[in-house]
């Protein structure tokens, strides 16, 4: 297909990709945490001298970078980037021919969110506009309370925020249950998270929302042992109950459980979205755009979601990417203030909003609305890999 003049001169001549290892910091109670997280940063730059910036994370970005930096951009070189259907359905039958997730989505995901923010800036819009401009603010739920703090220290932290005027919050649970099982007593495990989400409850009040993840870590009746002992404690969702998400598991679990469920944070293409909805799986679906290939994609997610009157929450951090979903489509929900993803996103971007009293507004400004620093970048992606590539 021949292009237009204009087309011509917005060609995409140019994609670079960077892995990054970075140290994040998880401050509460007093007490700090140092981590490495792993992310990957790309740039897609037009003829005319437009560049869009996109992210992924968690996962192994030495991969993803080296597949988009090989696999992805010679193949979009000259096409126009406003075509982000035509580009991802290009990048999807070069790197998920048979329905692959994993790296691939990733790969797509940084350079889907690249796109878009190529696209502000050629129309000069923010994203949340072009994805719908359903509201100019989301709602945010805190995520700061983490396995390595003490009951007091989880307390003090939940107490910080909801003072800080935040009235939703989220906590981990179940550490590591399913991997380390020949370290972890799992029954003692439930007992001490009952213990710890009474804590929190008690300290917060009923008006204040919580929600707990168990980030994947749990088989089938550990997860309802859970459900059951944090139930009388008024959880908001529980939040990735089972290991591999299990479709038929998750489906009979959500059947028999005292709290509502959550999930999809870490699929990568639709059908697997389609089956949570279809088999009534979770109460709250969780699409990620720098996860689930890009806005491309989320928006797609969205509606089905719409369609099956299921509300849609941001789950595995990385809010300033995401709240752009949830501004734009008309079914946008929660966004989630990761802690150490937002130490992380601060560490390499500039212009981010912060959220002020459990709201955050989106910018007015073209793209994404926050700027790519390119020396911290450079400077990240010389470090060495650490082995972790969790979410905190």
């Amino acid at each position: 297909m021949l292009q237009s003049p204009s087309a011509q001169a917005r060609a995409i001549t140019r994609i670079q990709s960077y892995a990054l290892n970075i140290p994040a910091e998880i401050t509460a109670a007093g007490v700090t945490r140092s981590l490495d997280l792993s992310a990957v940063v790309c740039t897609v730059e037009t003829a005319d001298g437009h560049v869009g910036h996109g992210f992924t994370a968690i996962t192994e970005e030495r991969t993803v970078a080296e597949a988009i930096r090989e696999v992805a951009a010679p193949a979009l070189e000259g096409m126009d980037p406003l075509a982000t259907e035509a580009i991802w359905e290009k990048l999807f039958w070069l790197m998920s021919p048979r329905g692959q997730t994993g790296y691939a989505a990733h790969a797509i995901s940084a350079v889907d969110t690249a796109l878009w923010d190529l696209k502000g800036k050629i129309l000069g819009q923010p994203v949340w506009r072009l994805l719908g401009g359903a509201r100019r603010d989301v709602p945010v739920y805190v995520t700061c309370g983490f396995n390595f703090l003490s009951i007091d220290q989880l307390v003090q932290s939940a107490q910080f925020w909801v003072d800080a005027g935040f009235k939703r919050l989220k906590m981990t649970v179940a550490p590591e249950a399913t991997r380390r099982r020949d370290v972890i007593d799992v029954a003692e495990m439930i007992a001490e998270d009952a213990r710890r989400v009474a804590a929190v409850r008690e300290a917060v009040g009923p008006e204040v929302q919580l929600f707990i993840d168990a980030n994947c870590n749990l088989d089938p009746h550990s997860a309802f042992k859970l459900a059951q002992a944090v139930a009388p404690y008024r959880v908001d969702f529980f939040e990735e109950p089972l290991l591999k998400n299990d479709i038929g598991w998750l489906a009979d679990l959500r059947r028999r459980c005292p709290v509502p469920l959550a999930g999809g944070q870490n699929e990568g293409l639709s059908y697997r979205f389609r089956d949570l909805l279809v088999e009534k799986c979770v109460d709250v679906l969780q699409p990620n755009v720098v996860i689930g290939g890009g806005f491309t994609q989320a928006q797609k997610i969205a509606a089905m979601a719409d369609a099956f009157a299921t509300p849609i929450a941001n789950g595995g951090g990385w809010p300033f990417h995401n709240a752009h979903l949830h501004a734009g489509v008309s079914n946008g929900g929660l966004v989630e203030y990761h802690v150490p993803a937002v130490n992380v996103c601060e560490k390499i971007f500039t212009g981010l909003q912060k959220p002020e009293r459990g709201r955050m507004s989106l910018s007015e400004r073209p793209g994404l609305g926050f700027d790519l620093n390119m020396e911290a970048v450079e400077a990240f992606a010389a470090r060495p890999s650490a082995a972790g590539h969790g979410k905190g």
